[in-house]
């Protein structure tokens, strides 16, 4: 493992927290003409057949050995279908911006559950970074309060996907596995299209099913190729060149771009209290990664 990041690995942890971020944007558009379960199976779909397809080029295994099934099927369960379906429905009913910075408590949320089920210790600086993120939610509660009562369930739905993606994340991190990263994903994909297939054709209707115009097209081909596909690839790339830590700085970057894209891409307005709160979710998301400790051989 290079001690030093040459520039251009950089660059590739830069261009994955961008289009992460881009992420919310883009969906918050797609959902004005696709509903969320149809979004998000056609999206599994694609993912999928293009990570099977890097799987297959790179020459990775992908058959996973039995007693990894189980483990597989409920850590995907969780970081990947209840955290795309839940951010997908939560879009419907809060802004973009606000969502970005509300689902990414999620590092925090993770540094918790893993002192409890994996016995990482909370260490002052992770209890610091807790309070942080709590305080960036508080504060994004209290640019509208009133309407935030009267109409919490995006907000809601928000924080179950962060959870779900902390649990998932729990339940990754819990063993190891004999498939590499990329491998692992395209079984999370699978599971997911599984999934997510039959709640679109059962919960919505089928006129709701039609071809979109041409410029959610467009954006579903970038949410497909960037945010599925190109991140997960160069994540489970930069994960075997770089320390966590390291790596972990798309994550710092993601919700700064998805505040400020949604803002100048959707129009949503620039309140203090957003750019306060996403202040604090970043410097919460900060604080716990510097307070993680590398192993002496990563292996992805």
């Amino acid at each position: 493992m290079q001690n030093r990041p040459q520039p251009v690995t950089l660059m590739l942890v830069a261009l994955v927290g961008m289009l992460w971020g881009l992420n919310f944007p883009a969906v918050k558009f797609m959902l004005g003409d696709v509903p969320p379960f149809t979004l998000r199976a056609a999206g599994f779909t694609g993912g999928a057949v293009i990570l099977l397809v890097m799987v297959r080029a790179l020459g990775h295994r992908l058959m996973p050995q039995r007693a990894e099934v189980l483990p597989i099927i409920a850590a995907g369960l969780f970081v990947l279908f209840g955290f795309n379906i839940l951010t997908a429905l939560g879009q419907r009913f809060t802004e973009a911006s606000r969502a970005a910075i509300i689902v990414y408590s999620m590092p925090a949320m993770t540094a918790v559950l893993a002192a409890i089920f994996l016995n990482d210790p909370l260490t002052r600086r992770r209890i610091i970074a807790v309070l942080t993120g709590l305080a960036g939610l508080g504060v994004m509660a209290s640019a509208d309060f009133t309407t935030l009562i009267a109409a919490p369930l995006g907000p809601f739905l928000m924080l179950m996907a962060a959870l779900s993606w902390a649990v998932g994340n729990v339940l990754v991190q819990a063993r190891q596995w004999s498939l590499t990263p990329l491998a692992l994903t395209f079984w999370f994909f699978l599971l997911s299209l599984l999934l997510a297939w039959p709640l679109a054709l059962w919960l919505e209707p089928a006129s709701a099913r039609h071809l979109p115009p041409l410029p959610v097209i467009a954006v579903f081909g970038f949410h497909i190729a960037g945010p599925m596909a190109t991140c997960y690839l160069l994540w489970a790339v930069l994960l075997r060149r770089l320390p966590a830590t390291v790596a972990a700085i798309s994550i710092l970057t993601a919700p700064t771009v998805g505040v400020l894209s949604s803002i100048l891409l959707l129009g949503e307005p620039a309140t203090w209290q957003k750019m306060l709160a996403l202040g604090l979710i970043v410097l919460s998301i900060a604080i716990t990664l510097t307070g993680r400790k590398e192993p002496q051989d990563r292996e992805a």
